[in-house]
């Protein structure tokens, strides 16, 4: 059985990317991608950038209302709450590679 799990998105920014470091050590961008639907709605997806994976020389520049092309996997991170009881999930894409696109100019 082949099984693959590759992500090609490209949207708009929707909010200033969030940059954090985990307890680990490690440094992540947390963006919110709004990805046009058919029916020209728009889906907001959370994608998340490992530095060590994208670097972090590809995340400069890169802030609300660009538009962005990410190449990724699907994720489902499960999480539990404050209280410890039960928990929660979210699906996002973790970034492989983001490039930022340029506006085409028109004549």
């Amino acid at each position: 059985m082949v099984s693959v799990n590759l992500v090609v998105l490209a949207g708009k920014v929707s909010a200033d990317p969030l940059d954090r470091q985990l307890p680990s050590g490690d440094e992540i961008t947390e963006l919110r991608l709004s990805v046009p639907e058919p029916g020209k709605r728009l889906l907001p997806l959370p994608v998340v950038a490992w530095h060590r994976a994208v670097g972090k020389r590809a995340l400069k520049g890169i802030g609300k209302g660009d538009d962005v092309l990410v190449y990724g996997q699907l994720n489902r991170r499960f999480y539990r709450t404050g209280n410890g009881v039960g928990g929660r999930s979210v699906m996002e894409v973790v970034a492989t590679e983001i490039k930022k696109l340029e506006a085409r100019e028109t004549e």
